[in-house]
C-alpha cells in the first residue's frame, strides 16, 4: 500500500475511523472526507503517515465536486476509493415514517456515494486502473420489517456497484461493494436520534461485528493481485443468520 492513494469517505466515525487506521498500518497516502473537521484532524494526529482532509457532506453535489478539484496535484490520482458515507434514520412503516428520513438516506447512501464516485472516476479512466469499494449492507440483500427505504437506498448501493462494474471493465477498474451485518459503531444512535436505550438494544445478547472487523476485510479486498477482483462480500456476526434472525443470548 505504500504509496498508493486511498480515499476514505465517512472517515470521522466507525468503519470509516477503522480503515482509516488499517491502511495507515501499511503506509498508504490517505485522503480523510467527512462532515465534522474536529474529527478528522483527531484521526490525523492518530496516524502516522501523509494525509489530507476534506470537509464536506457527500449530500450536497457542488460542495463533493468543489472538494475534489480542490485537491493538490500529487493527490489528485486516486489509487483507490472506499465510499463509507452513510446513514440510517428511523425505523419505521412506510405509513407513518417521515419523508425528511427518507431523504436523509436516499441522499447519503445513494446520492451522496454516486457523486463521489463521479467526481474520483475521470482520473481513473483516464491511466486504466484504480479501485472503488463501496460499502452496502445485508439491508441491500434482504429487506426487513420497518426498513422498507434504508433497504431501499442499500439495494440500490448494490445495484449501481454491478453496473459500475460492467461500465467501468473496459478499463481494468475493480468495483466490489461489502456488505456487513450487525457492527457495533454509532449507527444505531444516528437511526435511533440519540435514543440510547434502543440503540443498545439492537446489539443486546449478540455479539456484534466491529469496525476494525469491517476494515481489515476492505483492506483485504484492497490487498488482492489486480488479476483479483472481490465483486460482493457479505460478512455477518456469528449470531446473525441474515438480515433479521439473530440467535440472541438470554
Amino acid at each position: 500500500m505504500e504509496d498508493k492513494i486511498v480515499c476514505i469517505t465517512g472517515a470521522s466515525s466507525g468503519i470509516g475511523w477503522a480503515t482509516a487506521k488499517a491502511f495507515a498500518n501499511q503506509n498508504a497516502r490517505l485522503i480523510l472526507c467527512g462532515r465534522r473537521k474536529e474529527k478528522l484532524v483527531e484521526l490525523q494526529k492518530q496516524l502516522n503517515v501523509d494525509s489530507i482532509q476534506l470537509v464536506f457532506d457527500v449530500r450536497e453535489r457542488k460542495a463533493v465536486f468543489e472538494a475534489f478539484e480542490s485537491l493538490p496535484d500529487s493527490w489528485k490520482q486516486i489509487t483507490i476509493l472506499i465510499n463509507n458515507a452513510g446513514n440510517a434514520h428511523g425505523i419505521d412503516p412506510v405509513q407513518t415514517a417521515s419523508i425528511d428520513d427518507w431523504d436523509a438516506m436516499i441522499d447519503g447512501n445513494v446520492k451522496g456515494l454516486m457523486y463521489v464516485t463521479k467526481a474520483v472516476l475521470p482520473k481513473m479512466v483516464e491511466v486504466k486502473k484504480g479501485q472503488i469499494i463501496n460499502l452496502g449492507s445485508i439491508a441491500g440483500k434482504e429487506v426487513y420489517p420497518n426498513g422498507s427505504v434504508y433497504c431501499s437506498s442499500k439495494f440500490a448501493v448494490d445495484a449501481f456497484t454491478s453496473g459500475l462494474r460492467i461500465d467501468l471493465n473496459p478499463y481494468k477498474i475493480r468495483v466490489g461493494a461489502i456488505h456487513p451485518g450487525l457492527v457495533e459503531t454509532e449507527f444505531s444512535q444516528v437511526r435511533f436520534k440519540g435514543n440510547t436505550d434502543r440503540a443498545e438494544k439492537v446489539y443486546k445478547g449478540i455479539e456484534a461485528l466491529s469496525a476494525e472487523d469491517i476494515a481489515d476485510a476492505i483492506l483485504y479486498m484492497a490487498n488482492t493481485p489486480e488479476r483479483v477482483n472481490i465483486a460482493d462480500l457479505v460478512i455477518l456476526p456469528t449470531q446473525q443468520a441474515n438480515a433479521y434472525v439473530q440467535n440472541r443470548d438470554s
